[in-house]
């Protein structure tokens, strides 16, 4: 779980995760400025925190780190905003434990559940727009490719060089495309999605930075299939997660750093 100011929601999100099937939470607090560790605490949860508002994508390079140092084969990230239904759990993780998929995405958009669950207008047609533009620079056939509620093999997490990618949102977008730039196996699970003034967001400023990040990832991914440039988050031998750097980024000290929200797309 990648949290920032998740106090509202956190305790209903774990109570609706299977934990039948769930041998561990991990929680990673990117310097909230509420009570979302000590809640974390108060649950059970292991919870590890970032004194300095690092990002959302540092939030999730410290989570998967943690939980592939923690020994899981499979990983499911849930924001802790309580948008996506945590009870999609064993969906999404049965299609990688049984070798159909390496990576599980919750589709807000296969169905009828975006708008229906409350999401703006400018944001359906933001993400509608930039997936048919990725669809066809990426040459794949996804329903959404913002979707933050996603399941993952070890394996993929041990491959993708991830800490090259962007420590804002649009670390999302770049791990994505670096699933399929590296051959892995995509599938996708229809998700409701709840909009509600608890739920994180990120403003229209930091939205338009976000498409125009998410553009320039599926063009530098073309650029690179076509032999005509080498990004560094494609590099095979890029730099993968690594215990010391989840613990650097944890020891840093407090300081002032952006807002840190979860993205919807």
């Amino acid at each position: 779980m990648p949290a920032y100011n998740a106090e509202q929601t956190l305790e209903r999100t774990y109570a609706e995760l299977p934990h039948e099937i769930v041998d561990e939470v991990v929680l990673v607090d990117d310097a909230s400025q509420d009570r979302t560790v000590e809640l974390g605490k108060t649950l059970g949860v292991r919870s590890l925190v970032h004194h300095r508002n690092l990002g959302y994508g540092a939030n999730q390079k410290t989570c998967y780190a943690e939980a592939l140092a923690r020994g899981a084969d499979i990983v499911v990230m849930v924001h802790p905003d309580y948008q996506y239904d945590p009870r999609l759990v064993p969906a999404l993780a049965s299609l990688v434990a049984l070798d159909v998929y390496d990576v599980v995405l919750g589709s807000r958009i296969i169905g009828k559940g975006a708008i229906s669950g409350g999401m703006p207008r400018y944001k359906y047609v933001s993400n509608r727009f930039l997936t048919l533009v990725e669809n066809v620079l990426l040459a794949e056939k996804l329903s959404e490719y913002h979707t933050g509620y996603r399941a993952f093999s070890r394996a993929v997490l041990e491959t993708l060089p991830l800490e090259a990618n962007s420590d804002d949102f649009v670390f999302d977008n770049q791990m994505l495309a670096q699933v399929l730039f590296f051959g892995f196996r995509v599938g996708e699970v229809s998700c409701p999605t709840r909009y509600q003034p608890q739920s994180s967001s990120i403003n229209f400023v930091r939205s338009c930075r976000y498409g125009l990040g998410v553009l320039a990832t599926a063009l530098r991914y073309r650029l690179a299939k076509m032999g005509l440039a080498r990004p560094r988050i494609f590099d095979p031998a890029g730099p993968r997660l690594h215990p010391e750097s989840a613990r650097r980024r944890l020891a840093q000290e407090p300081g002032t750093g952006d807002d840190d929200r979860p993205a919807e797309g």
